[in-house]
């Protein structure tokens, strides 16, 4: 079997819950391989009245993350659905925190960079 016989795979830059293996696993209804990696350029934002957050383009921005690996076309349209329409994919360079490599992967950025409900820093332990 060649490789062109198969679905392209997707490496998306998770942040938030989606570094959670538990809650990936729910979602995916499986277990990607996870690297950590950083996306340099965005913010990591707290939403007010919400409990997930959101990244938006800023200057000396900085977030740590995990990039999910490999996963399929229709894994990507799950995460997708659950991001909703307030989310937009878009293709980032982020850099894995092991080996300082440089990689496009796809990431899941706020739609509206002007959002008056984006404050502070989020913050998976709180």
């Amino acid at each position: 079997m060649t490789s062109s016989d198969q679905s392209p795979s997707h490496d998306v830059f998770v942040y938030g819950s989606f570094q959670e293996p538990a809650v990936v696993n729910l979602i995916l209804e499986c277990a990607p391989v996870m690297v950590s990696a950083q996306l340099h350029g965005y913010h990591l934002y707290r939403l007010k009245g919400r409990l997930h957050p959101c990244i938006s383009p800023s200057d000396n921005g900085l977030i740590n993350g995990k990039i999910l690996t490999g996963l399929t076309d229709s894994q990507l349209e799950s995460l997708d659905m659950i991001e909703g329409t307030e989310y937009v994919r878009k293709t980032v360079e982020v850099v894995l925190t092991d080996t300082l490599e440089k990689k496009q992967v796809e990431t899941i950025v706020w739609a509206n960079k002007d959002d008056p409900n984006m404050y502070g820093e989020w913050d998976f332990e709180v």
